[in-house]
Parts: structure tokens; C-alpha cells; sequence
């Protein structure tokens, strides 16, 4: 095979779109190249990734992308996330593209805070942020050994993808920043991740299947393997859902090791696609409380079915399997569906799980955001959007008490269920408010 040529891109002190750009240009019109980019910082706005083009980023290459939501008009994307519909490398219907090198993508998302909120824990972001790499209906993808450092918004956003691949990758974002997804893999076929390292304050890979702005389902999620990765989430570090349009089947998270996160792992459908087949398995994790402001509350695994819409019954969550997970946690193993048949075909064996006690408390009620009341909060509501929403005795709308206090598991309108092997080691005097019984189902 012949090798492809390169196409170099030198730093220097001005601005590198259209260098960038035009070699991009060039390397996609030969039929394929590699756009190089040198050590040094490459300062741009936004950049499109054609067919046959790879884009690496050299040791000690620093993209730096501009901290500025006007400078991505170009690069619109068609999918709307969190009010964002802008990226800052964005492919569209291409084939045959990369991203790699081990330079270091620096996003700026400190420019995008646009206040404090210590009392739930975060920043308050700006509306407008861009996310950092959106890829629509791109087949033949490769990502590979980079790093992104303080994300505005989504990190890497896969839509509509086939033949996907990510080995390698680093995300260091702010802990405090809400949206911050580490690896967003969105009606995608056909994907494997390994070997990533994320850290950040929202979702750590999460699988979604979204609408796109006229409200279509953008389609299925078939067919995604995770493996061999280390992730740290505020929010929740391996997840399904929110966002559940369509359904999201064959999914495998393996081998891997979850720390300092709010949650582990998650399965949570809103919408109307049915979610199947799931299997988390050997999975090291510290689940750990946060403040309000993030969802959930040191849980190793949660699985809530809830309407978002009154009008679209949440999807069904069936053949689900968590197998040889160990670690410790702040809350509970919970499994909740809001009505009868909602989840069935559950099996857990071989969970060896230390429950501690958090230092906030925020533990001690399940979670089931987010509700319609995130979704479209009233406008005399206090909160965020999709984040919080405060009722008038100023509780956060969502957070259920447990019946009789917080047990190991809990388990509600679930039916057949398998529990073999499970250990969930508490201490010997119980905290106040937990309650007695190991597991509790309604």
C-alpha cells in the first residue's frame, strides 16, 4: 500500500484556519493525506475534516482552538445539544478520517463559565458553548492518542457513525463544569473504545440517541464495545441514556476501572427507544457523593426508566448484565422503573461492594432525574435546565426518599430479577437513616 502524503502545518504567532484548513483542502483533493501539525500552538477557528484526511497533531503540537461561541459559525452542526450547535472540528458524511498524534487539543472552556454556584457544586456555565469534535454520519473513523484538556461543552461527539474506533485518547476537563461528556457515542454502529483516560465533571462515555432539530430520532445504537479505560465523572463515568430516541442494543463495558466518580455505571432510558442486551463486566469502581448540582449520589450502578414526556413512554430496559464488579460506594445498587414491566431479564452475580458513608447526605434519597421538570422548567422555578429544578419547600425535584432509609439495593417494579453472588459489606453500626434490610423491593 502506498503511503499517503503529509501535508505540514508549521505554528506560528497568527491565526491558523485557513493554513489548516487549505491543507485539509488539499490532502482530501489527492484522493487522501495526513495534515501535520508541528510542536508549537496552532491558534484556530473552526476546522473541517474531509474524507481521506487524517489530522495529527505532532509531540508537542498545541491546538488552540478560540474561546469564543461566534467563531464557530461555520462549522454548524445538526444536532442540537444543550443549546449548542456548534463544534469546533466538525466532519460531515465523510469517510475515511482521523484524528491523532499526541499533541493536546486545548479547548478553553474556563472562558465559557459564566458564574459560581458552590452551593450545588458548579460553575454556572455560559448557554452558548461549543463542543470540541463533532462527527455526523462519518464512517471509518479513527481517534487515536491525543489529549483534550478543559472542554466547554461535549468532548467528542459521535452522531450517526459506522465503523467507529478510539484507542488511546485523553480528556482532562474541569470537575466543577456541567456538560462536559467525555466521549459521546450517538446512534452509532459498530464502535470500539479502549484504553481512554477521562476525567471530567459530567458523563465520562455515555451512549445516546438523540433527535435532531425538527425532532426525528437520529437512529439505533448497535453494537459498541468499551474496554481497558480509566474514568472519573462527577456525573456518571459509564452510562446509556439520557437521551433514548431510539433503541440502543449490544452494548459491552469491560475491564475497566471507574474512580473518584459520582456514579458508575448507568442505564437510564426517557424517551422511546427500548434499550437491550447490556453487559457491564469486571469493572473496578469508587463511587463517591457529590453536591445536588450533579445527578445522582455515589450509586455503582442505577437503572431508572421514567417518562420525560407524558406523551412518549419511556422505552423498556431488558437483558441487562453487571457481572464482577468490585469497589466501594456512597449510595445504593438501584433499580427503579416507574411503573410494573418497565425493566425485566436483570441479572447481577459476583458483586463484591463496600457501601461507606458520604460526607453530603445526598445518598440517602434516589435519584430519577431527569424528570419533566428539568426538562422544561416553570418560569418562576429555581435551577438550571436539564441539571436542577427546586420545588417551593426547596427540594430538589427528583430526589425520592427511600422507603425506610437507604438499603445495599433497591429494587422497584422490577421484574425477574437474578441476584447471585452478591456481597454489599456495610458497616457493622449503621449510620442514621439507612435502613436495616440489605435489600429492599417494592
Amino acid at each position: 500500500m502506498a503511503k499517503i502524503p503529509d501535508f505540514p502545518v508549521a505554528a506560528q504567532a497568527t491565526d491558523a484556519t485557513i493554513r489548516v484548513q487549505a491543507a485539509i483542502a488539499r490532502a482530501h483533493e489527492v484522493g487522501g493525506g495526513r495534515v501535520v501539525l508541528g510542536a508549537g500552538v496552532h491558534r484556530c477557528r473552526g476546522l473541517t475534516l474531509l474524507s481521506h484526511v487524517e489530522l495529527h497533531l505532532a509531540h508537542g503540537a498545541v491546538l488552540r482552538p478560540k474561546p469564543d461561541y461566534g467563531a464557530y459559525a461555520e462549522t454548524a452542526v445538526r444536532v442540537i445539544a444543550e443549546d449548542s450547535d456548534r463544534g469546533m472540528i466538525v466532519a460531515r458524511d465523510a469517510q475515511n478520517i482521523a484524528i491523532t498524534g499526541t499533541g493536546v487539543i486545548e479547548a478553553g472552556g474556563e472562558a465559557f463559565i459564566a458564574g459560581d454556584d458552590p452551593t450545588m457544586g458548579t460553575w454556572v456555565p455560559a448557554r452558548l458553548r461549543p463542543r470540541v469534535i463533532v462527527l455526523d454520519e462519518c464512517s471509518d473513523v479513527r481517534l487515536a492518542n491525543f489529549a483534550v484538556h478543559a472542554s466547554p461543552m461535549w468532548t467528542i461527539h459521535a452522531i450517526a457513525c459506522r465503523n467507529l474506533t478510539a484507542v488511546g485518547i485523553r480528556v482532562d476537563n474541569d470537575r466543577r463544569m456541567p456538560n462536559t461528556d467525555g466521549f459521546v457515542i450517538d446512534s452509532c454502529e459498530d464502535v470500539l473504545i479502549e484504553h481512554v483516560e477521562i476525567r471530567t465533571a459530567d458523563d465520562g462515555i455515555v451512549l445516546k440517541t438523540t433527535a435532531r432539530a425538527d425532532g426525528t430520532p437520529v437512529g439505533s445504537c448497535r453494537r459498541v464495545r468499551v474496554a481497558k479505560s480509566l474514568i472519573e465523572s462527577q456525573s456518571c463515568a459509564l452510562k446509556i441514556g439520557t437521551e433514548t430516541h431510539s433503541p440502543i442494543s449490544d452494548i459491552l463495558f469491560e475491564d475497566c476501572e471507574i474512580v473518584a466518580s459520582n456514579r458508575g455505571l448507568g442505564v437510564f432510558s426517557r424517551d422511546g427507544g427500548d434499550i437491550s442486551n447490556v453487559r457491564f463486566s469486571r469493572i473496578v469502581l469508587d463511587c463517591e457523593e457529590t453536591p445536588d448540582g450533579f445527578w445522582g449520589a455515589g450509586e455503582a450502578l442505577t437503572v431508572s426508566v421514567v417518562d420525560r414526556r407524558q406523551e412518549i413512554p419511556a422505552g423498556r430496559v431488558s437483558g441487562l448484565v453487571a457481572e464482577d464488579i468490585s469497589g466501594n460506594m456512597a449510595g445504593s445498587i438501584n433499580i427503579v422503573g416507574s411503573e410494573a414491566g418497565r425493566i425485566s431479564d436483570v441479572q447481577l452475580r459476583r458483586i463484591f461492594v463496600e457501601q461507606r458513608p458520604g460526607p453530603y447526605g445526598t445518598a440517602l434519597n434516589y435519584d430519577l432525574r431527569p424528570t419533566g421538570a428539568d426538562l422544561a422548567p416553570s418560569a418562576d422555578a429555581v435551577g438550571r435546565a436539564n441539571a436542577w429544578v427546586k420545588d417551593a419547600n426547596g427540594r430538589v425535584v427528583g430526589l425520592m426518599p427511600y422507603p425506610g432509609g437507604m438499603p445495599g439495593i433497591f429494587l422497584k417494579n422490577l421484574a425477574d430479577v437474578s441476584l447471585e453472588d452478591v456481597t454489599i459489606t456495610r458497616p457493622d453500626i449503621l449510620p442514621c437513616q439507612w435502613n436495616r434490610e440489605m435489600i429492599v423491593q417494592e
